[in-house]
């Protein structure tokens, strides 16, 4: 087993370097690489990536800003592991969680699992937020007939193969919705382990609205309606 992290960049200059040594820093049960995709920065990120030499990290720019979806796009085209899980580069997510990640894969008990956020009032960004991600995991369990907690979490890994054959369109934030709609069209369960998660605010850099919560509801009924389908699935635990 080796697992590629993706790390999409966009504007992360105060926090990169933090982030890239967190994620070295873990000790994995598994061989890693970290593929990190610069989408377009314009704030000094490109400086900070040119210096890293490590070589478990691979680096992609791309010359404009393309969104999220995009760069993890990029970054599943590049990787060679045989598993992936992405990780923001905005210190929302711990790096240290990402082994409870692959416990269940490692231990044969599932093969797509999900890092569940726990949202408290110290760790969300505001309540609208944390309404409206719910909205949209309900909006999904009722689409779908099942009950995740959190589809929008940055945290969910699974074999490299199955990424690639969902066939991701979305490019901006709504990949989040589309990979999960596409997940459970085709049969998948995720396996969901809890994870921390502290949110951080406009000032520091938060780039999801609302109007990424009303374009993640549209992709799923779309999936739901079959009109986007998946290339190949079968129902999994």
């Amino acid at each position: 087993m080796k697992l590629s992290i993706l790390v999409p960049v966009y504007n992360e200059a105060a926090t990169f370097d933090l982030v890239r040594k967190r994620i070295l820093d873990v000790d994995y049960p598994c061989d890693v690489e970290v593929v990190v995709v610069d989408d377009g920065s314009t704030d000094g990120t490109a400086d900070l990536l040119a210096a890293v030499d490590d070589p478990r990290v691979v680096i992609h720019r791309h010359e404009v800003n393309r969104g999220k979806g995009a760069a993890i796009a990029t970054a599943a085209q590049i990787a060679t592991g045989t598993h992936l899980t992405i990780c923001d580069a905005d210190l929302e997510y711990d790096p240290d969680d990402i082994p409870k990640l692959l416990r269940p894969v490692i231990d044969g008990e599932a093969e797509v699992v999900y890092g569940t956020r726990t949202f408290s009032s110290h760790t969300s960004f505001s309540f609208w937020f944390v309404l409206g991600n719910r909205a949209v995991t309900t909006f999904a369990n009722v689409l779908f007939n099942c009950y995740i907690r959190d589809l929008e979490t940055c945290f969910k890994l699974m074999p490299l193969e199955l990424y690639r054959r969902l066939g991701i369109r979305s490019a901006g934030f709504g990949m989040e919705a589309e990979v999960t709609g596409k997940l459970l069209r085709a049969g998948y369960r995720p396996y969901e382990v809890p994870i921390s998660y502290t949110a951080r605010s406009r000032a520091e850099g938060k780039k999801l609205t609302w109007r990424d919560g009303v374009e993640a509801l549209w992709i799923l009924l779309r999936i739901r309606a079959g009109v986007d389908r998946v290339g190949d699935g079968r129902a999994r635990r």
